[in-house]
C-alpha cells in the first residue's frame, strides 16, 4: 500500500504538454460539430412500470428540432438502471478522429444485463443488437453492477464492476471480446480483486491503468445513510493496474470515506498523469509517474464542505461527481452535484489548478430552499435558482460531457435513482434537464446557454432520471489515443 506523496516532477509534464497542446487542437478542428447526442434515461425506482431508454437528442442548432429528444430506444426488460455506457470497438481504436462510432455498450447498473446498441446504421435511430444476459456475466465471471466500459488498445471492452453476484463489494472488470462483443469472463489475472470498484481509465504507453473504489452496492440499492460513516461503504483507494497483465501493481489510500470516483488521464499519448475525484472529501487528487516506474498522488484541489442546517447532516460536501479534461489538455471541469457548481480549472505547470470559471446550475444551497448554509468559505450569500426556457432546475450537475473544441460543456443532473430520491426529491418528481454551458476557451469562464435545455420530465411515458452523454463524433470521454 502507499500513502499520499508530495513529490512533484514536472520537468516532463512542460515538455509533454506543451508539445501536445501545440497538435491536438489542428486534429479536433477538422471533426465536424457534434449534432446529436445519446443519453442514458432510466424508470427505476420511479413507479413507472417502464423499460429504460436510450434517448437521442439533436444538438444541430439549425434544425427546427434542437434541443428535443428524436427517437427514443426502450431496452428489452425493466428495471436495468442505465447509467454509464461507453464506445466498442470503432472508439479509441479507430485510426482517425472523425470515424463514426458503430457500437454503444450500455452496462444495467443493477441488473448486470449488458445492451449492444447498433447506432452506426441509423445514427438517429439506434437499435439493440446483441444483449448479454446476467446470468451468464455471474456464471462465468461472477461479477455484477456493471459500470463504466471503455475499449481497450487491443479492441476489446471492458466493464468496471462494483460488486458480485451476492450483492457483495468487488472490484474487477469484465471483458467482451472487440469483435464479436461475447463476454470472455474476467480481465483482472491472478492477483488481489480490489473491494470495491467504479471508474477507470488507462495510458497504453505508460502500461498502466488506473480504478477508483466507488460504493459498496448496498449504497446503490439502498441509498445513502449518514451512518455507514467509517463502516467501509464508502472507497477510498485508488488503484494502479498492470495494462498488459491485467495485474494489481500497487494501490493508494486517499482517506476514510473519501470516495474516489471519477479517473481521467490527460489526453496527451506520452503524459503519464491524472486526476481523480473523491466525492465526500470533495478533495481532487493528481497521479503521475514519478522516476523507477512508480507511481504517487497529490493533493490538486480540495473543495471545503458548507455548514448547513435543514439537510441530513450538518455539513455538506461538494461532492465532485465527474470531472472532464479537455482535448488538449489546457482545463479541467469539475461537477459538484451536491453543491450545484460546475467549475472550470486551467491546468498550468505549477500544477496547482487555477479555477476560471464558475457557474451554478441547481443544487441543495439555492436561496428559498429548505437548506439554510450557516457557514460558507466560499461564497457571501447562496444561489439563486436557475431558470432556462421557463423551466426550474431541480438536482445537481453530475455528468458531463465536453465537445472535442472545447466550447460546449453538456451536462444532465442524475447521479442514480436511489441517491436521487434522498436528495432531489423534485428532479424524480419533474425528471432531469440536460444543459448545455458555453465555454471561453481563450480567457476560462462558464455561462449557461438561455436557449437550450432537454426537458426529460416531459417523456411520453412520464419524467426520466438522464446520466451520461457521448456523441457519435467523439467527444472528450472518450478518446484515449494510442
Amino acid at each position: 500500500m502507499n500513502y499520499l506523496c508530495v513529490l512533484s516532477p514536472f520537468s516532463q509534464w512542460e515538455k509533454t504538454v506543451t508539445l501536445w497542446r501545440s497538435t491536438p487542437v489542428v486534429l479536433f478542428l477538422l471533426v465536424p460539430r457534434e449534432e446529436v447526442a445519446y443519453v442514458t434515461c432510466t424508470y427505476n425506482n420511479l413507479g413507472i412500470c417502464q423499460p429504460d431508454f436510450l434517448a437521442t437528442v439533436d444538438l444541430d442548432p439549425c434544425s427546427p428540432c434542437y434541443g428535443q429528444v428524436i427517437h427514443r430506444l426502450p431496452m428489452t426488460h425493466l428495471k436495468d438502471e442505465l447509467h454509464a455506457s461507453g464506445w466498442g470497438k470503432s472508439c479509441s481504436c479507430c485510426d482517425s478522429s472523425t470515424r463514426r462510432k458503430n457500437k454503444l455498450i450500455l452496462p444495467g447498473l443493477i441488473s448486470s444485463r449488458v445492451y449492444v446498441v447498433d447506432v452506426g446504421s441509423q445514427c438517429r435511430k439506434p437499435s439493440i443488437c446483441k444483449t448479454i444476459e446476467p446470468e451468464e456475466i455471474f456464471q462465468k465471471c461472477n461479477k455484477a453492477y456493471l459500470n463504466v466500459p471503455r475499449c481497450l488498445p487491443t479492441g476489446d471492452v471492458v466493464i468496471a464492476n462494483m460488486g458480485d453476484a451476492a450483492g457483495k463489494e468487488k472490484d474487477g472488470f469484465i471483458v467482451l471480446d472487440g469483435d464479436t462483443l461475447d463476454l470472455r469472463g474476467n480481465w483482472e489475472k491472478g492477483c488481489e480483486v480490489p473491494p470495491t470498484g467504479y471508474d477507470f481509465w488507462y495510458q497504453q504507453c505508460h502500461n498502466v491503468l488506473i480504478s477508483s473504489a466507488g460504493v459498496d452496492p448496498r449504497s446503490l440499492r439502498c441509498g445513502f445513510c449518514p451512518d455507514d460513516y467509517g463502516k467501509g461503504v464508502f472507497g477510498r483507494r485508488l488503484n494502479v493496474w498492470n495494462l498488459s497483465c491485467h495485474t494489481l501493481m500497487e494501490y493508494f489510500d486517499l482517506g476514510e470515506d473519501s470516495l474516489p470516483l471519477s479517473v481521467k488521464f490527460l489526453h496527451n499519448p506520452n503524459a503519464a498523469e491524472g486526476y481523480v475525484s473523491c466525492a465526500l472529501s470533495g478533495v481532487i487528487y493528481r497521479f503521475f509517474k514519478c522516476e523507477r516506474d512508480n507511481w504517487a498522488v497529490e493533493e490538486a484541489i480540495r473543495i471545503p464542505d458548507k455548514q448547513v442546517t435543514g439537510w441530513i447532516m450538518d455539513r455538506m460536501p461538494a461532492f465532485p461527481s465527474n470531472i472532464v479534461i479537455s482535448e488538449d489538455d489546457r482545463y479541467l471541469y469539475v461537477s459538484n452535484w451536491l453543491h450545484g457548481d460546475i467549475r472550470q480549472y486551467e491546468l498550468s505547470r505549477n500544477c496547482k489548478p487555477k479555477l476560471v470559471g464558475q457557474v451554478f446550475v441547481g443544487g441543495s444551497i439555492l436561496r428559498g430552499g429548505c437548506v439554510t448554509v450557516c457557514r460558507d468559505e466560499e461564497l457571501k450569500c447562496q444561489p439563486e435558482p436557475l431558470v432556462v426556457k421557463c423551466k426550474t432546475v431541480h438536482g445537481g450537475p453530475c455528468k458531463m460531457q465536453l465537445s472535442l473544441d472545447g466550447k460546449r460543456l453538456y451536462v444532465t443532473n442524475s447521479f442514480c435513482s436511489t441517491w436521487d430520491k434522498q436528495f432531489y426529491p423534485e428532479l424524480v418528481r419533474e425528471g432531469s434537464v440536460m444543459l448545455q454551458i458555453d465555454v471561453d476557451t481563450q480567457n476560462g469562464g462558464l455561462t449557461v446557454n438561455e436557449n437550450f435545455l432537454v426537458d426529460f420530465g416531459k417523456e411520453p411515458h412520464g419524467p426520466c432520471l438522464a446520466h451520461e452523454i457521448h456523441f457519435p463524433t467523439g467527444d472528450c470521454t472518450t478518446e484515449i489515443l494510442p
